[in-house]
């Protein structure tokens, strides 16, 4: 009959779109928490990785063993247990044999399973592989009913819902993975620094977080490296279950022939492909982002070694690694969020404390099941030998009995009252072991047999037994990665957070030689190599002079102080030659026309500098404050009218008092705290005139005297009472013999 296409369908169910999407996708993304991305805190694995351990288990790849072809390995895995693809679960291979990857490897890999320049393992065909001793102490007790085991995709065989896990693998080796809406992140830590801390949870359970931090101290990473985290951002990223760790290449001076150096890279942050870091460093060579840099090499074997030439061997080395770790990754950042399954149910993220607690607990629980497993089988066994005892009593009654007997089973349970198990025990007992000797070995096993089933039925009912049973595993696992050991050995070293570093490649460049600097009255400056040169061989223009004579050396800052109050700042690097008579200062620099140099120093920081008026106003400026980024330079005095900036020097720590000297020849010492300290202004007036200006002014220390030139030497004041007063006095004449200039000199 044919089917009438109006009739209703019973298997269709009218159920809104955005319902039976979401429905859909939340199972899906709960599968992909559970199944794929998030790893239980137990065992520290994802499925595939259990799954890998557990069919490597099955076919006998112990560490003493031969190993067997990958491609073994993976058929099994993906046949028997995980319905995916072969490469994902190869990959998940190679990655648990890496050493560069794993801190301590669960695979034994023979052949090229990759390297730290990111080239890719060979095909599995190729390649063998074998359990390590660390993945068997993971899967140590797993056929004595020490987890649960559940049904396979197909339902044709079981696999563990987790791992017995005698290794704290989630901490030791970390994970990665990124699920439905949520993610997990978590380092390798050093496996002798868990167990310590976890000796210090059961010896006080009141540990916190910051208490265990002091001795775990920080991710281990497998590829070594410096961390220089903040140790209060370390703290609190274990006590939250979230943060990040920065981690920097380890390098060394090498010295070479001539003075020349080279830089060597011997670590590298944790999951940085050696070759793209080497590619990335080339690229800033060659678009000169780097001039300080000249050549990068990999001379890398076994271990690594990456050389950097520098440009020049003034370059500071801490500068250019500090320009290398801001444009490239010797310098990384490992982010911390401890997002793992609970019970492998339920994911959240855990502090430091939690997941170390959680690995213990299931070490007990995998400890209670594994001693109630071994008890059963003491006490079957106990009955069996019970069972021989009793024969061996009655030896020719029971033989009368097997031989003539109908029912000769049913006949020993009833004459010797045996359990079913006694009997087929006895059935089964071979003639050759009904000798005297043996008797006595069943006596002894018998013995042996009740003390151990006394033992193990007190640790099942004794949680503090349990607790020290555990605090032993722990000790052992300690002792077997110990700090002595060559895998438990710490690789990644703790260092201290870098200090702000401000790099100016432009002077890192600079070759570090001394100058004197030489400008004339018109303002042309020139810079000769040198220092301690006689100024009568200074030559200059007609009608010029000498004004200012500095020695500097090139990688100095040049100061230069104008009539309009403003500082400018010139590289001495980027001075004229001292061939000829230099140029002049104005091209450098956007000094105006109706403005002259006063004054001229070299930048010291920390030092502070005397700036003064003609009008008599004053202050003192911070030597910082001056420096000047463009060719306008930075204005400090303010000067208006026909005042103009006059007087720039350096006031030295130890000073205490100022003399200042005005036009009218009247001279005033008062307190240098009188004067204040600023950034920028007019400032305050130093002396009082009636007429003129201010003519020079001198700092001194008041138990050293004040100073100046008389005749072709110097004389010292120390008697200066009659000149002290305030601010912003008069004065009076100054002692006999002043110079007439006016000036101190």
């Amino acid at each position: 009959m044919p089917q009438d296409s109006t009739a209703p369908d019973n298997n269709i169910v009218d159920q809104p779109f955005g319902e039976l999407l979401s429905d859909r996708y939340l199972s899906y993304a709960l599968s992909t928490i559970m199944s794929r991305s998030l790893p239980d805190v137990r065992d520290g694995m994802k499925p595939v990785h259990r799954r890998l351990m557990y069919a490597m288990y099955q076919l006998k790849l112990n560490p003493t063993g031969a190993p067997k072809k990958s491609a073994r390995v993976v058929g099994d895995v993906i046949g028997k247990f995980h319905p995916h693809g072969d490469t994902a679960v190869y990959d998940a291979m190679v990655r648990l044999a890496q050493d560069f990857a794993q801190r301590y490897p669960l695979v034994d890999g023979q052949g090229n399973f990759g390297n730290i320049d990111g080239d890719n393992a060979a095909a599995m065909r190729y390649t063998e592989a074998r359990l390590t001793a660390v993945a068997l102490l993971l899967l140590e007790g797993i056929e004595e009913d020490a987890v649960d085991f559940r049904p396979t995709y197909d339902g044709s065989e079981n696999e563990p819902a987790v791992l017995p896990g005698g290794f704290p693998n989630l901490l030791a080796n970390g994970s990665t993975g990124i699920a439905v809406g949520m993610a997990t992140s978590i380092p390798p830590h050093n496996v002798a620094e868990l167990c310590e801390a976890m000796e210090l949870m059961l010896e006080n359970k009141e540990a916190s977080v910051a208490e265990l931090a002091k001795i775990v101290s920080g991710p281990d990473f497998p590829t070594g490296g410096t961390l220089v985290e903040d140790k209060k951002d370390i703290v609190t990223a274990y006590e939250t279950g979230k943060g990040s760790f920065r981690v920097r290449a380890k390098w060394e001076k090498e010295e070479l022939k001539g003075g020349t150096y080279q830089l060597i890279i011997s670590e590298i942050p944790y999951q940085v492909q050696k070759s793209k870091l080497i590619e990335r460093i080339a690229e800033l060579i060659m678009s000169r982002k780097l001039p300080m840099l000249d050549d990068v090499r990999d001379e890398s074997a076994e271990d690594i070694r990456v050389v950097l030439m520098p440009k020049s061997r003034n370059v500071d080395p801490n500068l250019l690694m500090e320009a290398l770790y801001r444009n490239c990754d010797l310098e990384n950042r490992f982010s911390l969020n401890m997002n793992v399954l609970e019970d492998g149910l339920v994911p959240r993220v855990m502090n430091l404390k939690e997941v170390l607690q959680a690995w213990m607990n299931h070490q007990k629980d995998v400890l209670v099941r594994r001693s109630q497993h071994r008890l059963e089988k003491v006490l079957h066994r106990l009955e069996v030998l019970d069972g021989y005892l009793i024969v061996y009593l009655n030896i020719d009654e029971v033989i009368r009995i097997i031989r003539f007997e109908d029912d000769p089973k049913a006949e020993l349970m009833k004459v010797f009252k045996l359990t079913d198990v006694q009997t087929e025990a006895v059935l089964n007992l071979r003639l050759r072991r009904l000798h005297k000797l043996e008797e006595m070995e069943i006596k002894g096993e018998h013995d042996k047999l009740c003390t151990e089933r006394d033992e193990l039925e007190k640790l099942i009912k004794s949680d503090a037994r349990q607790w020290t049973r555990i605090k032993k595993q722990i000790a052992t696992i300690k002792k077997m990665f110990g700090q002595d050991t060559e895998l438990g050995a710490r690789r990644t070293v703790i260092g201290k957070p870098p200090a702000p570093v401000t790099v100016n490649l432009d002077e890192a460049m600079i070759e570090k030689e001394p100058i004197t600097i030489i400008c004339s009255r018109q303002g042309w400056v020139r810079a000769m190599k040198g220092q301690g040169l006689n100024p009568k061989d200074f030559k200059y223009k007609d009608g010029d002079r000498e004004a200012f004579v500095l020695e500097a050396q090139t990688t100095d800052k040049l100061l230069v102080f104008g009539t309009n109050g403003r500082f400018y700042t010139v590289g001495c690097d980027k001075l004229p030659p001292g061939r000829g008579f230099g140029e002049p200062l104005r091209i450098m620099v956007d000094l105006p026309n109706d403005s002259d140099i006063t004054g001229m120093m070299l930048h010291k920081p920390g030092q502070k500098i005397l700036v003064a008026a003609t009008s008599g106003h004053g202050f003192i400026v911070k030597s910082d404050d001056v420096l000047a980024q463009t060719k306008n330079g930075r204005q400090v005095l303010n000067v208006s009218g026909k005042s103009e900036a006059v007087l720039c020097k350096a006031v030295a720590e130890s000073h205490d008092h100022i003399a200042v000297m005005g036009k009218n020849r009247k001279m005033l010492v008062f307190e240098l705290e009188e004067l204040p300290e600023m950034g920028r202004g007019k400032g305050v007036i130093m002396q009082k005139y009636k007429d003129g200006g201010i003519s020079d002014a001198k700092t001194f220390k008041w138990e050293e005297g004040l100073t100046y030139k008389y005749a072709s030497g110097e004389t010292v004041v120390s008697d200066l009472n009659p000149w002290l007063g305030k601010r912003a006095s008069a004065g009076r004449l100054p002692p006999n013999g002043f110079p007439k200039s006016n000036k101190f000199g």
